[in-house]
């Protein structure tokens, strides 16, 4: 399936799984060379007309480049086996979604908290009130989102590894994304109404990280 570049999203046409699903089994320059035009109609177009829409509610989104940063990486396969677009909302969260060989996969949070992000969303988790709300915030969409950003096996410094909500101190990060396979909506507009209900859903998370961390001028650090 190729879509002109006059037709708006309509889905994402089947060919992304089959170019994908070539490139994790081939990761070389002539599979690339030989399927260049494939990802061109199936892959990169479908994204560029999806995030066209969705910019005016999300914001502009970056479609991240095919090719692998590999100077320092052992793997040195060159090409990207997803492909990726992002966007920051005004309070700080991002939004992110990805198609890849295994289907769509759709995010949202703070990814990688920055060190004065991180300083406050640990003072925010330890204050009662603030803390007690984001724990509740958060069960209600369990049943929906996987919860990721927890990278420590204790607590961080300076808090007690009893701490009420330790599992919150132990995140350097908090997003919550769905992972939605291969379902026959990804090839059909409606694709487009899932991932925004998808990042609607979880506005309570976000909102609370917007009001407590909000967005950073520093640089992402490893804090201990």
């Amino acid at each position: 399936m190729v879509v002109s570049q006059g037709a708006g999203f309509h889905g994402f046409p089947a060919g992304v799984i089959d170019f994908y699903r070539g490139l994790t089994a081939d990761n070389s320059k002539s599979y690339w060379s030989h399927n260049k035009d494939r990802y061109e109609s199936d892959v990169r177009l479908p994204m560029r007309m999806l995030t066209d829409e969705l910019a005016d509610e999300f914001g502009r989104f970056k479609i991240f480049r095919p090719y692998r940063d590999v100077r320092f990486s052992k793997d040195k396969t060159p090409y990207k086996t997803h492909i990726g677009a992002v966007t920051e909302g005004e309070g700080g969260e991002f939004y992110y979604l990805q198609v890849s060989a295994d289907g769509l996969f759709v995010g949202t949070g703070y990814y990688q908290m920055a060190k004065d992000q991180l300083a406050r969303f640990r003072n925010a988790v330890d204050d009662v009130d603030a803390g007690t709300d984001l724990e509740a915030r958060l069960k209600t969409m369990r049943h929906k989102y996987e919860l990721h950003g927890k990278e420590l096996a204790t607590a961080p410094r300076g808090y007690p590894r009893d701490h009420p909500r330790v599992w919150l101190l132990q995140h350097k990060g908090l997003t919550a994304g769905r992972t939605f396979g291969t379902p026959k909506w990804l090839h059909t507009r409606r694709a487009l109404s899932r991932i925004a209900e998808t990042w609607r859903g979880a506005a309570p998370m976000n909102e609370w990280l917007n009001e407590h961390v909000g967005p950073s001028t520093e640089a992402p650090d490893d804090a201990p």
